[in-house]
C-alpha cells in the first residue's frame, strides 16, 4: 500500500538545492552560477536554480561513464527494481511535484496530474526493459554461432523543453537508465525545478547509484557541450525545429546519434459527416490545452464547407466561455504563457494574420501573460499563424470541399507530427489519413495524446521518427548492436 502523501517527508527541500546542480551524486554550485525560477502567473521568484557550464558537463560525463559500467553489469532485476520504485515515488509525491508544475510551468492542475501519471507509467514501462531479450541468433554460412547482441550506448544526453518538462524528460531518462546507460539531463532553465530537480530527487530516493543521473541545466553553451563531448554517445532532444536542426547538425559532425522530437502544426480534419458538437469538444482540448504550448497542439482546423460556419461559431463561443488565470489559486481552463517573449510572438502572429485577411472570431487579447483562446477564421495559407507552429492558444480554421482538397491542406506543411480526423466513417478516415504524412494519427480524436507504451515521433520537420516509447523504439534508441561469433575451433584461412 502506498504511503499517504500527508505522511511522506518532503521530496524537494528547495533551500538545500537552491542555486545548485547535481554532479556525481552531490549538489554543487555550477560554473554558470544561478538564475531565478519565475512563476509566470505572478512574476514571483520561486527559487534560485543552478546553471552548469561546459566544465561541469565534462566532469559529469567522466563520472557518468565510470558509474555506467557498474550499473550495466548489475543483474537485470536490480535495475528493474529501481525503475519500479521510481514509478511508485512519482505517485506518492504527486501532490508536491504537481504544485511545482502548476506554479513554475503554468500548467493547470489537470495537466500537471496527467504529467505525473505519465511519469509514473514511463518508469513502470521502463522496468520491463532490463529483462527484454538481448538480441537475436543469426544464420551463418560458416560453422559458427552468430549473434546480434544489444548493448548499452554508455552515456546519454537528454535535453528537455519548458512546456511539459516531466513527460518530455522522463520518457528518455527512464528507458535510457533501464537499458544500462547513465544520463546527463539538461532541462530548460525556466523549468529546472519541475523538469530537473524533481526527477533527480525521485531517482535518488529510488536508490539509483550516484553518477547515473546528473543534472546540468543551462543554455546553448551547455547543450553544445553535451552534444560534442566524446563520452556522450546519444542525444535525446525535444524542442523547437530550429534548435533541433542545430543539434542534429552538430551531432552529425561528431558522428553520434541524435533522436529529435521537434515542432508541429497538427491538422484536425472535420469531415462532412462529423458531429460538429463532438468535433468542437475535441478541438477545444487539442488547441487550447496548456495554452497551446504542446508540440501536438491542433494548429490547423480543416473543416468541410458544409460544417464550416457552424463549427467556427461554436468553437468561438467555446473559446469566449473559457476562464484564463492563475492555475494555482483557482479553477481555470488556461494558465499563463511561459514568458513575455512567447506572448509577444503569439500576439504578433495573430495581428499579422488579421492584417492579411483572417477574421478574428474570438480572443486575440491578453493581460499580462494570460492570452485569451483565439479563433482565426479563413486565414490565408501564407499567414504564419496558420502555416507555422504558434505555441500559443490559437486555432486557425479553413474550409475544404473534397477529400483531395483536405489532403492538400493537411499535407501542405513542413511538419508531420500528429493528425486528427473526425468522421462517422472511421475506415474512410483511415484511408484519408494514409495519404497525409504524419508520425501519429488519431481517428475520432484530437491530436494531443500520449501513452508510455506507444512509439512517439514525427516526420519531416517534426523530427526523426518514433524514438520514444514502446519496447522496440526504446531499445533502438538507447542501445547499440554488436555482432558476435563463436567457433568450436579456430578457423583456417588460406593466407
Amino acid at each position: 500500500m502506498q504511503t499517504p502523501a500527508t505522511d511522506l517527508p518532503q521530496l524537494i527541500n528547495i533551500t538545500a538545492v537552491a542555486g545548485k546542480i547535481f554532479i556525481d551524486g552531490e549538489w554543487v554550485v555550477g560554473e554558470g552560477g544561478s538564475i531565478p525560477s519565475i512563476e509566470p502567473a505572478t512574476g514571483e521568484v520561486l527559487a534560485q536554480v543552478g546553471i552548469a557550464g561546459a566544465a561541469d558537463v565534462s566532469r559529469a560525463a567522466k563520472s557518468a561513464a565510470v558509474a555506467q559500467q557498474e550499473w550495466a553489469a548489475l543483474p537485470h532485476p536490480a535495475r528493474a527494481a529501481v525503475l519500479r520504485r521510481a514509478g511508485a515515488l512519482w505517485e506518492q509525491h504527486a501532490e508536491e511535484i504537481g504544485g511545482w508544475n502548476v506554479r513554475e510551468v503554468g500548467a493547470i492542475p489537470a495537466l500537471a496530474g496527467f504529467a505525473l501519471h505519465v511519469s509514473a507509467a514511463e518508469c513502470y514501462e521502463a522496468a520491463a526493459l532490463p529483462s527484454a531479450p538481448l538480441g537475436t541468433m543469426l544464420s551463418s554460412e560458416e560453422p559458427r554461432l552468430s549473434l546480434a547482441e544489444r548493448v548499452p550506448v554508455g552515456v546519454v544526453g537528454v535535453i528537455s523543453p519548458f512546456n511539459v518538462p516531466l513527460i518530455l524528460g522522463i520518457r528518455a531518462v527512464a528507458p535510457a537508465l533501464a537499458l544500462g546507460n547513465a544520463v546527463l539531463l539538461k532541462p530548460d532553465p525556466r523549468t529546472t525545478i519541475t523538469g530537473g530537480i524533481a526527477m533527480v530527487r525521485i531517482f535518488e530516493e529510488a536508490g539509483l547509484p550516484k553518477g547515473l543521473l546528473q543534472l546540468v541545466p543551462g543554455g546553448a553553451e551547455v547543450g553544445e557541450a553535451l552534444v560534442t563531448h566524446p563520452l556522450v554517445r546519444v542525444i535525446a532532444f525535444t524542442g523547437s525545429t530550429r534548435a533541433g536542426r542545430s543539434v542534429g547538425e552538430l551531432a552529425g559532425r561528431y558522428l553520434k546519434r541524435a533522436h529529435l522530437e521537434l515542432g508541429g502544426n497538427s491538422a484536425f480534419i472535420v469531415r462532412e459527416d462529423a458531429d460538429v458538437d463532438q468535433a468542437v469538444n475535441l478541438a477545444t482540448w487539442g488547441s487550447f490545452l496548456h495554452q497551446g504550448q504542446i508540440c501536438m497542439t491542433v494548429g490547423r482546423h480543416i473543416v468541410h464547407e458544409s460544417r464550416f460556419d457552424e463549427y467556427v461559431e461554436k468553437l468561438a463561443a467555446k473559446a469566449d466561455s473559457m476562464f484564463v488565470g492563475d492555475p494555482a489559486v483557482g479553477q481555470v481552463h488556461l494558465g499563463p504563457l511561459i514568458d513575455e517573449t512567447q506572448r509577444d510572438r503569439v500576439h504578433a502572429l495573430v495581428e499579422e494574420a488579421v492584417a492579411q485577411g483572417a477574421i478574428l472570431a474570438a480572443g486575440g487579447t491578453f493581460e499580462g501573460l494570460f492570452y485569451r483562446p483565439t479563433v482565426l477564421s479563413r486565414p490565408p495559407r501564407t499567414a504564419k499563424a496558420y502555416c507555422d507552429e504558434v505555441f500559443g492558444p490559437v486555432a486557425s480554421v479553413v474550409s475544404y470541399s473534397t477529400d483531395e482538397e483536405a489532403v492538400d491542406f493537411a499535407s501542405d506543411t513542413e511538419y508531420g507530427l500528429s493528425l486528427g480526423i473526425v468522421s462517422r466513417d472511421a475506415l474512410g478516415a483511415l484511408e484519408l489519413a494514409r495519404k497525409i504524412p504524419s508520425g501519429i494519427v488519431h481517428i475520432n480524436d484530437q491530436t494531443v495524446n500520449d501513452e508510455a507504451n506507444t512509439p512517439f515521433g514525427g516526420v519531416g520537420s517534426s523530427g526523426t521518427g518514433s524514438r520514444h516509447g514502446g519496447l522496440d523504439a526504446n531499445i533502438d534508441a538507447f542501445t547499440e548492436t554488436r555482432w558476435i561469433t563463436m567457433r568450436r575451433e579456430p578457423g583456417q584461412y588460406p593466407l
